[in-house]
């Protein structure tokens, strides 16, 4: 007879594998992910909703995306005082509120400048975040701490987005913000519950935060996230017409490999994080960008055969997320003291690859050229990241960075 279930035993086994400090992060994480891509399928929805053509509607991503790169030094600068985990707390307060009121949206404009707000504390939460999960991390395991934090990131695209998207569709686009207001909420409470308390530095302040914009070692790593993501943002920004007019799948089927996609992120961000602890960071980052360019090289030539198609979604979509933790990882030991500053300003380089990748990928198709071209103009992007990752371990392999400096806990 099989034993009967024991449930403490099994949350206890599920424990010792996970670290719980890290779960209000990845919830965190989830809330964030959620809102800043569902909009995307829900813009007809919306534009319906205030009678405004679907390209104004358009200007609610780049709100959002403004507020991401205006919040992320400014919030981080006047949290330097204060503990991590009531600064948590009340970003997550005012992500919560912002995105409750979206639902409550009366008009296009007042949703804009909702939609802003709320991306004030998305750089700052991932920033400050990021830093606690590798302070909060078992030795050795700081790269798969901060993966675990982006894990949910991934679930969002995975899960949360279509299951939000398909909700706000059936009923309304209001809703859709409403269920993001409600995974704040929980995110808060389970911040105040499992997040330990921190000190805070006596050196910590604006000046010692503000050393980061002093140093051309974080620039370069700047300049290596916008750089070498914007390639694999080139592919996915036209994944679907990729899909249709190339691999010749039914325009149903966007979907299915939508979720391809997503999986594949979800695959690459645990196995960038297991690679950031094994290897070098720096070693990681050029072995995964020069994975980069091979399979974006094929996604050009051989997106023509649906079966290979398939495989190269999946590989694209791991690879997009696997090179995520190791690049965070160099920046928070590159950072030191003004580790809160550099893990906020990588989520602002995240949002310009964003804008990069989708700008040089359309530039092929703005010239007529079919639509495996942003793939070609993605590889040579990544091949610019491999590059730029290239010359920073040459010419600063011989600096061993010291691990982040951690705080301590009551």
């Amino acid at each position: 007879m099989l034993k009967r279930f024991n449930f403490n035993s099994f949350a206890a086994a599920i424990g010792e594998k996970m670290n719980k400090y890290i779960f209000p992060l990845t919830l965190g994480g989830l809330g964030i992910g959620t809102t800043e891509f569902v909009i995307m399928g829900l813009l007809p929805d919306v534009a319906a909703s205030f009678a405004v053509s679907i390209p104004k509607a358009g200007y609610l991503i780049s709100a959002y995306a403004l507020g991401v790169v205006v919040g992320a030094p400014l919030l981080v600068g006047i949290s330097t005082k204060y503990n991590p985990k009531k600064t948590l707390l009340a970003l997550m307060a005012i992500f919560t509120l912002f995105n409750a009121l979206s639902g409550l949206a009366p008009n296009f404009n007042s949703l804009m400048v909702l939609r802003f707000l709320s991306g004030l504390p998305h750089g700052a939460f991932f920033g400050i975040g990021a830093v606690v999960a590798s302070q909060l991390a078992r030795e050795g395991k700081q790269a798969q701490s901060i993966s675990m934090m982006f894990l949910g990131l991934t679930v969002a695209n995975l899960a949360m987005v279509p299951l939000v998207t398909l909700i706000g569709q059936a009923m309304s686009w209001r809703f859709a913000f409403g269920i993001v207001g409600i995974i704040g909420a929980i995110t808060m409470f389970f911040i105040h519950k499992w997040l330990p308390d921190q000190q805070v530095s006596e050196n910590s302040s604006v000046k010692e935060e503000l050393q980061f914009f002093k140093s051309g070692k974080a620039w370069l790593i700047l300049l290596i996230t916008a750089v070498g993501f914007g390639g694999l943002f080139a592919w996915f920004s036209y994944v679907a017409p990729l899909s249709i007019h190339v691999s010749r799948f039914s325009p149903s089927f966007v979907p299915y490999i939508m979720l391809l996609a997503g999986f594949g992120m979800v695959v690459g961000n645990i196995l960038g994080g297991i690679m950031a602890d094994k290897i070098r960071p720096d070693k990681a980052a050029i072995l995964l960008f020069l994975l980069q360019v091979i399979i974006l090289l094929a996604v050009f030539f051989f997106s023509d055969n649906q079966y290979f198609s398939l495989v190269l979604t999946f590989l694209c979509g791991l690879l997009a997320m696997a090179v995520s933790s190791p690049i965070n990882m160099l920046m928070i030991s590159t950072a030191k003291d003004s580790a809160r500053m550099g893990a906020a300003f990588m989520q602002a380089a995240f949002n310009v690859a964003n804008s990069l990748g989708a700008y040089f990928g359309g530039l092929p198709l703005a010239h007529g050229l079919g639509f495996n071209y942003p793939s070609l103009a993605g590889a040579l992007m990544a091949l610019g990241g491999l590059g730029l990752s290239v010359f920073f371990m040459l010419k600063y392999k011989s600096a061993d960075e010291a691990s982040p400096v951690r705080m301590v806990l009551h």
